[in-house]
């Protein structure tokens, strides 16, 4: 007989979690069960299982991550995450490569490949024939190669467009607008190759390129040379190769536009997006994010407001922005902004959004920077010295003053760097340094970019 210790509703279910004194699995009456009773067998099972994962994961890290990723595909918020990990594991992610790449996430030199599976506008087939032309005759040279040996039924324009824009092809040409232009006259010449196989008839360049020998029925190796070339272009600007990455991918990969303030993220947000599940209901936020989506609402009243759409190199996740906000700000909201964003955090149905207090583009945030040494930032009287001059910075307008302040410490052999609480932030970063230098302080300005 098992004597039952505690019992507690857990909704309208007709399940109750019930507290005995050994694991059981067991239905009590009125056709009542008792959940959460594991046995030992069950135990034991998710155990080994937990080792096995733990220590696939430390022993081969590339190849385990690969496969995380790869069953993980379809759920844009989980690759994120997991992408961040590898960066954390310093494994590095690199966008799809059209000799190297296959179906999913592959291990590569120490590395992992984005799977073509994952590029927007690449159907199985396209990617089946790829691959099986890449397997027949060895790497692609070139995009007209590449046109000239695989099937251009499966392997359509729009497809093709997806590959250059994803940076599939840089290893062969790093100007993807080059062979965007390009594209324009291979894929026609390519085509015309193709029907005129197809009827067994030749092609008046593959025939000089041969020396005039008899290959009117195969792809001759260099028939490619032969393709039509757009006049040089530019390539695109950086910003524009990341948007059409995010675009295709669903994520930023051979580079992103917060990598550049990664450090003095971690110094000024030291809570990543990730980590706001985490955090208690109305904490103060402080986080350095992309703007994806901005969506304008009108309130009952009329009053406009806005729901962002935001991430960091973690994660992503949602943001509102209060009508008395949003008049202030509204002018620095557009997508693909980079902005270091204050507010609280807000969670209602298990789901964390940003409460937006204020805003400023990374673009033109100013830090402070005050260099200590051990005994400055042990010594009492000195912290509060430095504490009386950042407070005297603010110039009675702590509410306005958004200059963080960070402090250096260097001793011999390390230096570590610290985040002075908003209460210390300052109002303009000219005089608060003039002021701390007169105070015999060494301090500077440093921008966040």
């Amino acid at each position: 007989m098992v004597k039952i210790l505690t019992r507690k509703s857990i909704g309208k279910q007709t399940v109750y979690d019930i507290g005995v004194e050994r694991d059981h699995n067991f239905v009590i009456k009125n056709g009542l069960v008792a959940s959460n009773c594991f046995n030992k067998s069950h135990s034991t099972a998710y155990g080994y299982v937990t080792y096995q994962t733990a220590y696939l994961k430390a022993n081969y890290p590339l190849e385990y991550m690969a496969a995380l990723l790869t069953a993980n595909s379809d759920d844009t918020d989980k690759v994120q995450k997991y992408i961040a990990t590898c960066m954390s594991m310093g494994i590095q992610i690199e966008p799809p490569d059209i000799n190297r790449s296959g179906v999913d996430f592959t291990p590569s030199g120490g590395k992992i490949l984005f799977g073509l599976s994952a590029v927007r506008n690449v159907g199985q087939n396209a990617i089946a024939g790829i691959l099986e032309a890449r397997e027949e005759e060895g790497e692609f040279k070139s995009l007209a190669n590449f046109c000239d040996r695989v099937d251009l039924r499966a392997v359509n324009r729009r497809t093709l467009e997806a590959l250059i824009s994803c940076g599939a092809f840089d290893k062969m040409d790093s100007n993807r607008n080059q062979l965007v232009h390009d594209l324009e006259l291979i894929y026609d010449w390519a085509q015309s190759r193709a029907r005129d196989r197809a009827t067994g008839q030749g092609n008046l360049f593959d025939l000089l390129g041969s020396g005039f020998s008899n290959t009117s029925t195969n792809k001759t190796p260099n028939g490619f040379e032969s393709a039509p070339k757009a006049k040089p272009v530019l390539d695109f600007p950086p910003q524009e190769k990341l948007r059409m990455e995010k675009e295709l991918l669903g994520f930023y990969v051979s580079d992103h536009p917060l990598k550049a303030v990664r450090q003095a993220a971690r110094v000024l947000s030291p809570i990543n997006l990730s980590q706001l599940g985490e955090q208690k209901d109305e904490s103060t936020i402080t986080a350095i994010v992309m703007l994806n989506g901005v969506k304008k609402v009108m309130t009952k009243k009329g009053d406009p407001m806005a729901i962002l759409q935001i991430e960091d190199l973690t994660a992503q996740s949602e943001a509102v922005v209060f009508p008395k906000i949003y008049e202030r700000i509204n002018s620095l909201l557009a997508v693909d902004v980079r902005l270091i964003i204050w507010g609280k955090l807000d969670r209602r149905d298990d789901q964390s959004q940003l409460i937006v207090e204020d805003a400023e583009p990374v673009e033109t945030v100013q830090m402070v920077m005050v260099e200590l040494s051990p005994l400055q930032a042990t010594t009492i009287e000195e912290q509060d010295r430095l504490r009386t001059i950042l407070l005297n910075a603010q110039l009675g307008e702590k509410e306005k003053a958004k200059v963080p302040v960070i402090g250096i410490i260097q001793s011999e052999n390390s230096r570590h760097y610290i985040r002075f609480g908003r209460q210390f932030w300052v109002l303009d970063s000219r005089i608060a340094v003039h002021s701390l230098q007169n105070a015999r302080f060494t301090a500077y300005v440093q921008n966040l970019q």
